[in-house]
């Protein structure tokens, strides 16, 4: 009997590990990104032996885009750096599968959010690079790439307050519009250019009413490399903001929707600064 109740363990041991992501996140806020701040893609990929695949969906010019970044990353020594070009119709093409196979890199660029999700998910090429990070390689992403990283998705647009020249000026219920995102960070919704474009009333709402998310707002010529263990570090030159709202009291408006609400916790980190995603803590 002891031998059977081992066996059970050890093989619900193995399950749980094996269903574990393994790989590492390295989201940038947007903006210019230094020499510095990229080599450290090198440094978490090993060297520059590893096969690198941009998708330049988000771009409203792929090509342009996909040449621009395939450039930056062999910059910094990388030489086996290809991009992709598809829709949604040509995602799944045998080519594109074979490409992502080996590879040890997925960079997604900037642009439009939800022009990157409409042509991947529910494509086995996302599947290939899911399986990417789950075999322990990088998933990147710059502005609108890092926004498609949690599975909440703030998409950019607004239900309520739609003037586009006082966009985001409310802390307002139901109108911030997201929608699903790739989830390669759990327990967290992304924000991108997030103090250089004070967008802080649009997370500050959609954790509001996504108490058990965090809101990460990274700022532009910034990073966060989040770690298998769900820990993430701040590198680069400017600030992180981490709002959690779990235990905050809240409240709405009937009439405007407005959201009030006290308890919430704010951290400001920067460079070599770590944070605990799963426990909501500085790590000190």
């Amino acid at each position: 009997m002891e031998k059977i109740i081992a066996s059970i363990i050890l093989i619900l041991f193995s399950f749980n590990t094996n269903a574990q992501p393994k790989g590492t996140l390295f989201i940038i806020g947007g903006g210019n990104r230094s020499d510095e701040l990229m080599k450290n893609l090198v440094e978490l990929a090993g060297g520059t032996e590893g096969k690198v695949i941009v998708v330049p969906n988000a771009s409203g010019d792929k090509i342009e885009t996909a040449d621009y970044l395939v450039k930056e990353i062999n910059k910094l020594g990388f030489n086996d750096t290809e991009f992709l070009l598809f829709d949604i119709e040509t995602a799944d093409a045998d080519s594109n599968l074979l490409k992502v196979e080996d590879a040890q890199i997925v960079y997604f660029s900037g642009g439009d959010q939800s022009r990157l999700t409409a042509d991947l998910l529910g494509t086995k090429l996302f599947e290939k690079i899911k399986q990417v990070y789950s075999k322990g390689g990088i998933i990147s992403g710059t502005s609108a790439g890092a926004a498609v990283m949690s599975h909440i998705m703030i998409t950019g647009d607004e239900l309520i307050q739609t003037d586009s020249l006082n966009s985001y000026n409310t802390i307002q219920r139901k109108n911030i519009k997201t929608t699903s995102g790739f989830g390669f960070i759990d327990g967290a919704v992304i924000d991108q250019h997030f103090i250089k474009r004070k967008r802080n009333n649009r997370l500050i709402s959609v954790i509001l009413e996504n108490p058990q998310q965090l809101g990460i707002g990274i700022d532009e010529s910034t990073a966060i490399i989040v770690y298998p263990d769900d820990t993430f570090k701040v590198i680069g030159d400017n600030q992180v903001i981490v709002y959690d709202a779990k235990d905050a009291v809240v409240k709405a408006k009937a009439d405007s929707n407005l959201l009030a609400a006290s308890g919430i916790k704010m951290n400001i980190l920067f460079d070599g600064d770590k944070f605990d995603i799963k426990n909501r803590t500085v790590i000190k």
